[in-house]
């Protein structure tokens, strides 16, 4: 593919299986290149996925996130300044809870997605992540779920959709068997990346 392979960073802030699963993706096809990982959690297992990869991370307060300060080896710098500084085509979110704020959509214009496990635009908003979307999902007698891959804006799980994927919910489903059937659909993610950032969606 040359020099001109996207490279996109990930924003992550728990156990970073979506986030392996991109670095995996793009490590065997090499048609994007993960540059790095932030997160909001210092106790995030996704960062020590990160190392064994040989990716760098980053971590921040969700304070220093609202303000665009990242503080690095004893230095304060800007969140900005470091997604520049990596080249930075693309911000894939995968499994990161904190809103997206106005200056980073504004240095990333359409150029940050998210993926969230339901049918978006039912089951999004705040508060609305991990087993509180199942719980909810099952409480509300629905007969499907999903995942929804978007584009972030400045509402939560907002912003245009660019692809969808369902599964069965069942009486019997609790919200852990629903984790894990919408937590299999999510392997659609790094493709997904790969086709939008190619223009193909």
């Amino acid at each position: 593919m040359g020099t001109n392979i996207p490279n996109i960073v990930v924003f992550a802030s728990g156990s970073g299986t979506n986030a392996e699963n991109i670095i995996n993706w793009s490590e065997n096809r090499k048609t994007y290149r993960v540059k790095a990982v932030f997160c909001n959690r210092t106790d995030a297992y996704v960062l020590t996925r990160a190392e064994r990869h040989g990716i760098p991370s980053w971590t921040f307060s969700a304070r220093d996130f609202k303000a665009d300060t990242l503080i690095y080896k004893g230095r304060q710098t800007s969140l900005t300044e470091t997604l520049a500084g990596l080249s930075t085509d693309y911000i894939v979110l995968a499994g990161f809870l904190l809103k997206v704020p106005d200056y980073l959509l504004a240095a990333y214009p359409e150029r940050i997605l998210n993926i969230h496990p339901a049918l978006l635009p039912s089951y999004g908003g705040k508060g609305m992540y991990g087993d509180h979307v199942h719980r909810a999902v099952i409480a509300a007698g629905e007969k499907e779920s999903g995942i929804t891959i978007h584009l972030a804006d400045n509402q939560y799980d907002h912003g245009r959709i660019l692809y969808q994927a369902k599964c069965q919910v069942t009486p019997e489903d609790t919200p852990e068997t629903l984790f894990a059937k919408v937590h299999e659909l999510e392997k659609a993610y790094p493709h997904v990346i790969e086709d939008y950032v190619y223009g193909r969606i």
